[in-house]
């Protein structure tokens, strides 16, 4: 068996056994890199050189959380969950359902603002989701549909406009890889190749909030009161010295592209003000940073897990074996590149690192089975792409994942990823399909 799908369907089948997405992480690099002819020191070697590679991310994802918690304490979040838990006890049915969709409305045009407009990722999740937790269980809102919703916002946008992180994935990462691979790119509009992926992904939302998870869902309040504060106190001060912070750290990240300065940057200047006493700032930060530590122990073995795949040499063999199948059937060949670009990216929890991995071999196979040039641009940024939702080391779960389930109700394998899974990779897979084989 090929180690790349023998240590994604071990990692898969061990987190949806409930076993912690670390050690199902741990235990399929391992299990690949065996099965890949590393060994066990070898593989192991591997997944250290690896996890390096996430120690940025995981120290970012930690400053958030302490930056999420000094935000929590000036009141911002909850003034404006505040408003809306009065709005809910004034609304009649027709006026709380009136007030769901605005709230839906309300992540999701944030979602997308954070990949395009305000390139700063899952950034505002920490930030924004908690405190309005309880006027979403109090809307008997299904956080599952939240998650869905959340993760439409953080992939679609750059799989699709060239701007923010689009930008980076579309032009300096897609095209350019394609183009290397010795297929001209010149006169390919970026929007038109991805246009039919990105309407699969419209697809898994509208099911997903219309009708999967449409039904209400009851959580257990008091819960949330215990991890959520919701009677925090704030002021105009407060709030202002918030907004302050929060633009600085935006500015200050797009300014550096770093967001560990702009979390320091706006965790500093809480404390600067006194909204964040200086008595109260060490374990305001320790309590931010255990908030996003899971995050960031993902995010590191997913790191090593995919240097590990990348060391067996398995993905490159995992690709000929398709190609040895599809022979000269273009409808077969452009499934099979679907499917391996699915294995590949849910093992590395990143379509941004698949895509050089998997360019340099799908674009001679599009070129030799006769795919337009449009058409390989697309198969291979749908290919990378695809697991991005559904993967459990993707920060288009894990940040869901960290917003929803401060309480202990959302559970990140059965409330994040088979639900992004189902409702944005099978349509994927179709709509990528349906794509190859008209443009």
């Amino acid at each position: 068996m090929n180690a790349v799908i023998a240590a994604v369907g071990i990692m898969l089948i061990l987190s949806l056994c409930r076993v912690h997405v670390v050690v199902a992480l741990i235990v399929g690099a391992l299990a690949g890199g065996v099965l890949g002819g590393l060994g066990v020191e070898g593989s192991l070697a591997a997944f250290n050189r690896g996890l390096g590679g996430g120690a940025t991310v995981a120290l970012s994802y930690a400053l958030l959380g302490a930056f999420a918690v000094a935000i929590a304490k000036s009141g911002l979040a909850h003034a404006l969950a505040d408003k809306a838990l009065a709005l809910v006890g004034q609304q009649d049915a027709q006026g709380a359902g009136l007030l769901k969709w605005l709230l839906i409305a309300l992540l999701l045009a944030v979602a997308i603002a954070s990949q395009n407009l305000l390139p700063i990722h899952i950034a505002f999740i920490p930030l924004l989701v908690p405190p309005l937790l309880y006027v979403l269980s109090k809307l008997q809102l299904d956080r599952r549909m939240i998650a869905c919703v959340l993760t439409f916002g953080l992939i679609t946008p750059y799989m699709f406009l060239p701007v923010g992180f689009g930008g980076i994935f579309l032009n300096e990462i897609l095209l350019a890889n394609v183009a290397k691979a010795g297929v001209d790119v010149s006169g390919i509009s970026i929007t038109e190749a991805m246009a039919i992926p990105a309407l699969g992904m419209l697809f898994g939302l509208l099911v997903a909030v219309l009708f999967s998870y449409r039904k209400k869902r009851v959580y257990d309040l008091a819960k949330i009161e215990q991890a959520e504060r919701i009677d925090v106190a704030y002021n105009r001060l407060s709030l202002l010295v918030a907004a302050v912070a929060i633009a600085a750290a935006f500015v200050v990240q797009l300014w550096l592209d770093s967001m560990i300065i702009g979390a320091l940057v706006g965790f500093v200047i809480f404390s600067v003000s006194g909204v964040v006493r200086w008595k109260e700032a060490d374990g305001l930060f320790t309590e931010g940073m255990k908030m996003m530590a899971m995050i960031g122990f993902i995010m590191i073995a997913a790191a090593g897990f995919a240097e590990v795949m990348q060391a067996t040499g398995e993905v490159k063999a995992l690709v000929d074996g398709a190609a040895e199948l599809v022979g000269q059937d273009k409808a077969i060949g452009a499934l099979l590149m679907l499917l391996v670009g699915l294995l590949v990216t849910m093992g590395i929890g990143s379509s941004f690192s698949t895509v050089p991995i998997i360019a340099a071999i799908f674009v001679p196979l599009g070129v030799q089975l006769g795919f337009s040039p449009l058409a390989i641009v697309s198969i291979v940024g749908t290919a990378g792409a695809l697991g991005d939702a559904g993967s459990p080391a993707s920060d288009s779960t894990l940040g869901p994942t960290s917003g929803l389930n401060v309480d202990g109700q959302h559970n990140h394998i059965w409330d994040s990823v088979v639900p992004t899974f189902l409702h944005y990779n099978l349509p994927l897979l179709v709509f990528g399909w349906v794509a190859a084989m008209v443009l």
